[in-house]
């Protein structure tokens, strides 16, 4: 994998679902209105501790922020967070669900 090519396009990718300018997430974050921009630019890559406020600001862990399979993380995690409140049966019903869900895609796409 290109990180070096991946990275910027992750990170725009995720700044756009969340709604957010590149300028006020470089201040929300503590930088200078232009280091978000530079990054989506391939002009600098962040330091670890600015990948880590990256993260936290995308409300994304750091394996999340490389998966590019999640399209929206912060859903996902909150998908989970609400499983771990059911019963397995409830669990069993949820996953019926998901699964005829998933065959209706598999349709439309065939």
């Amino acid at each position: 994998m290109d990180y070096e090519a991946f990275f910027p396009m992750r990170l725009a990718q995720l700044r756009l679902q969340k709604g957010v300018s590149a300028r006020d997430m470089s201040l929300s974050i503590g930088q200078s209105p232009g280091y978000i921009n530079k990054i989506e630019t391939r002009q600098n890559l962040p330091s670890m501790a600015g990948f880590f406020y990256i993260c936290e600001y995308l409300q994304v862990s750091p394996r999340d922020f490389f998966d590019s399979g999640l399209e929206d993380p912060p859903k996902i995690r909150e998908a989970a967070e609400k499983l771990n409140r059911l019963s397995g049966p409830q669990i069993e019903v949820i996953e019926a669900v998901m699964d005829l869900l998933i065959q209706g895609n598999e349709n439309r796409i065939k």
